[in-house]
């Protein structure tokens, strides 16, 4: 009888536990999510912003610095990715034009994924949030340069999608940072 007693007790005791823990998880991520939203909505791509950092498991959501992290490896990661693409398609083309004008973007991404970026990032880990706007406004400027590199040229850039999301990501991750410069 002292078992079945110990068993329902525990049983009982679990259950408490689990009805009390649940308004607070609900709690707690709506009040995330209203910091994230308080960060964006200082953004000039509200949903871009929002929906980058609602859909990432590990942004803590209460810290800006770690926010502003999260969104220049947003940057990094799609910077590389359209790295790897770019030279894909250098492999595949075979107008002379176009291959040149890859070649040119390619050189422009490179130092933007291997130093720019990731100096961005540990600057705003060293609290030096003003050499990090300088980093991601300076990869902005290199994108800007590859799609000025087919302007001149007939061809149609097949980068002006990826370099478009590249600049918007760039613009509300500047937003992020400057909110950190005020402090």
């Amino acid at each position: 009888m002292k078992k079945a007693t110990t068993i329902i007790i525990s049983s009982f005791t679990i259950h408490i536990l689990l009805l009390i823990s649940i308004p607070l998880t609900s709690s707690q991520s709506n009040e995330n999510t209203t910091i994230v939203d308080q960060i964006c909505k200082k953004t000039p791509f509200y949903d871009l912003c929002s929906s980058i950092l609602n859909s990432n498991p590990l942004t803590p959501k209460t810290d800006l610095k770690t926010i502003a992290i999260v969104m220049v490896k947003n940057i990094l990661s799609n910077a590389t990715d359209t790295l790897n693409y770019i030279e894909g398609l250098i492999k595949k083309t075979s107008d002379r034009g176009m291959e040149q004008a890859l070649a040119f973007c390619a050189e422009s991404y490179i130092p933007v994924v291997k130093y720019t970026l990731p100096q961005a990032t540990d600057a705003i880990n060293q609290n030096r949030f003003a050499f990090a706007s300088y980093c991601v406004n300076d990869a902005v400027k290199e994108i800007n340069s590859c799609n000025k590199k087919f302007s001149g040229l007939t061809l149609v850039s097949p980068l002006g999608d990826r370099n478009g999301i590249v600049q918007k990501l760039v613009d509300v991750a500047s937003a992020i940072i400057k909110q950190l410069l005020k402090g």
